[in-house]
């Protein structure tokens, strides 16, 4: 119960954010971030498989979105299909050959593999290299101009919105709990007779295409794409995001996503680099406080407190 009013305040607060004085593209890039913790908290937090590599999906999407939209005209729904397209289909290739090892082999194998496709960005003519894409437009959607920002922004809250309910839905059906078997204890999963590496490779490549979504949102939202967006930075800020909020929990990596771009969003103008610095402080108090992320740890104390009046 309690659950269900807080979704439907935050849903009455997102609805109104735009017309309380808050800057709607800050609040689809915050979106489309927690989108992008959300994804890689479907692998992390429900199937314990710790990926180094996540950006390559975020941006390889961004790209291709922005590079079909610039260059060869396409619509908004299918530049952002295709985007998504890709992501999936790295993230078969990609999972294909990570999901066959465990651990820190499994998180090594994911970082190589995103550092090759952060140089061909690079390299590659169509994703302009350093200068990466600019000039990226928002195109319509349903005969709505997305050129507006309130029109652009309810456009990202959508889809934000039907992506948390979608990994909801995978997390709470048979195959969500296969993951969380896989996650709990591997080897029993496997004694039961589930094809584990079947399920990873599924959670993962879902996991890629819902990342690619942000990714090519992203690029509508702020008209470029950048190397930023496949750089091992972006995917350590993922893991942050993730760890910071709460692996494992559906509100947590939103929550982390939040703390994150909105530091890096007001404070980038006041210390500078020092920013950095202080993320990484407030991750580590929160590391030795709340060890279970903040979402996490709230969870935790609220479970205890109802089983000490219960008993």
């Amino acid at each position: 119960m309690r659950a269900r009013t807080a979704y439907a305040v935050l849903m009455v607060l997102t609805l109104a954010a735009p017309f309380l004085g808050l800057y709607p593209v800050f609040l689809m890039k915050l979106l489309c971030f927690a989108m992008f913790a959300c994804a890689f908290n479907l692998l992390l937090g429900f199937t314990k498989m710790l990926s180094f590599g996540h950006a390559a999906y975020f941006g390889s999407s961004a790209y291709v979105t922005g590079w079909l939209m610039t260059v060869r005209g396409w619509g908004t729904i299918e530049a952002v299909l295709a985007g998504v397209a890709v992501a999936l289909l790295l993230g078969l290739v990609i999972g294909a050959i990570a999901v066959r090892r465990q651990g820190i082999y499994f998180a090594m194998i994911t970082l190589a593999l995103s550092q090759l496709v952060f140089f061909v960005c690079l390299q590659a003519q169509f994703t302009g290299g350093e200068n990466g894409l600019q000039g990226i437009a928002r195109g319509s959607v349903l005969g709505l101009d997305l050129g507006a920002d309130r029109t652009m922004y309810y456009f990202v809250l959508a889809a934000f919105a039907a992506t948390y309910v979608l990994i909801m839905r995978i997390v709470h059906s048979p195959f969500g709990q296969v993951l969380k078997a896989i996650r709990a204890n591997e080897p029993r999963a496997v004694s039961l007779g589930y094809q584990v590496d079947r399920y990873k490779l599924t959670a993962f490549i879902l996991s890629a295409g819902i990342a690619g979504l942000a990714g090519s949102l992203k690029a509508l939202v702020l008209g470029f794409v950048t190397l930023s967006d496949v750089s091992q930075g972006t995917s350590g800020e993922v893991i942050l995001m993730t760890l910071l909020g709460g692996s494992g929990t559906f509100f947590g990596p939103v929550v982390g996503a939040i703390v994150v771009v909105t530091l890096q969003e007001y404070l980038s103008d006041l210390v500078g680099a020092w920013v950095t610095v202080i993320i990484g402080a407030i991750f580590v108090v929160c590391v030795m406080t709340f060890r279970l992320g903040v979402v996490g740890e709230i969870q935790r104390r609220s479970t205890r407190s109802g089983a000490t009046i219960g008993h």
